[in-house]
């Protein structure tokens, strides 16, 4: 994270950019064969990288006190998070040991899970604490019976999940700090697209697309293909300034505030990303169920005002509805009307420029992620 702009270079860089014209650019260009957008063997491989791979499952916000639970499906694996009575969170594959029916659904506060088949009982840390009829079980070891652990870590207000093997200190190094305790959890939506998922996510990896696709929402208030491009590790962040940005230029540098002036978005390898707008912050995932369906999982929290306090309820939700309905209804739009030459099955490939730095940076990592776990397959 030191390699990172501070907010105050990140104003001065911005002012660079629209004061010449210029926006940060790449080094490379990269070619990405439509194939790899239907492929069924490339998209299997994809979600199996996805699972070996710590990504974010859902804010803190969403389970913050004891008891609170979270169930989704995540690459294909039915999930359960918790925040057990020690306060940690825990997670699990949501699966009844006994026939394999989830323990839990949707979200709420329990003090146990029970599942609906046959009335097996869970604690909040996963153990099998009552076997319905045990009698027609003899043999069986409840401690040898509890829900599957999977790896689990909050980090920067967010919960990260790794279903194949353990989470290591190092792969979260990067990952700056998203979210205070303060932040409250507005709400969450999900929507399904038939697009592959890497479409729908290179839509927030660039801005050379702001004038042309979003005229009406995005870029009266923005500008065109001027950004700050960044990259840690395999992530990325794009800063999108505002025209208001122009009012700061009359502030004395240390008390200048960002907040309300940019959209940041970070893109967290590989399918989610971060954004923080002016009121709320927001993360989506974007889960692949098939080469040519992605659902969009979006949680969002409200953001914090100049006095530390939350934005409340209806001042958050208003700028989370005009993200919502607006601009990124284009970007789905984009990315299933690029589906459909997909699927048409002619050997395209798509060009990525100097303009789309991150997307050629995505698409190198998700090359190497994908060779280092076939290598590891061969072994």
């Amino acid at each position: 994270m030191n390699d990172l702009l501070t907010n105050q270079e990140l104003i001065e860089r911005a002012f660079e950019h629209i004061d010449n014209g210029t926006t940060d650019l790449g080094s490379k260009t990269w070619t990405e064969p439509a194939e790899n957008y239907r492929c069924e063997q490339r998209f299997n491989s994809e979600i199996e990288m996805m699972r070996r791979t710590a990504v974010p499952f859902c804010p803190s916000a969403k389970i913050p006190n004891k008891g609170d639970y979270h169930t989704r499906i995540a690459a294909g694996t039915p999930l359960l998070v918790v925040r057990g009575k020690d306060g940690e969170v825990h997670a699990f594959i949501n699966a009844c040991r006994h026939r394999g029916m989830p323990v839990a659904e949707g979200s709420g506060t329990a003090r146990a899970f029970v599942c609906p088949y046959h009335a097996w009982s869970y604690s909040l840390d996963g153990s099998l604490i009552n076997i319905s009829g045990d009698r027609g079980f003899p043999g069986v070891d409840k401690d040898c019976h509890g829900l599957l652990r999977v790896s689990a870590v909050e980090h920067g207000g967010l919960i990260f999940i790794k279903q194949k093997g353990e989470i290591s200190p190092a792969e979260l190094t990067v990952i700056p700090k998203f979210l205070d305790a303060e932040q409250t959890f507005l709400n969450e939506d999900t929507v399904t697209d038939q697009t592959n998922w890497k479409l729908i996510a290179e839509t927030t990896m660039e801005g050379y697309h702001i004038k042309a696709l979003h005229k009406n929402t995005f870029y009266p208030y923005g500008f065109d293909n001027t950004n700050i491009v960044e990259l840690f590790g395999a992530n990325s962040r794009l800063v999108f300034p505002f025209r208001r940005i122009k009012e700061l230029r009359d502030i004395a540098p240390q008390d200048r505030r960002i907040d309300g002036m940019v959209t940041t978005v970070h893109n967290l390898f590989p399918n989610a990303v971060f954004s923080i707008l002016s009121k709320h912050s927001s993360l989506t995932l974007f889960d692949p169920i098939a080469p040519n369906v992605t659902k969009l999982i979006t949680y969002r929290v409200a953001n914090l005002q100049a006095d530390g306090s939350p934005f409340n309820q209806e001042e958050a939700g208003r700028d989370a509805e005009f993200v919502k309905g607006q601009g990124l209804v284009e970007d789905r739009e984009a990315a299933v009307k690029i589906q459909q030459a997909v699927s048409s099955g002619q050997e395209l490939e798509f060009t990525f420029g100097l303009f789309e730095k991150a997307v050629v940076h995505f698409h190198e990592n998700l090359k190497l992620s994908l060779e280092t776990f076939e290598a590891d397959v061969q072994k």
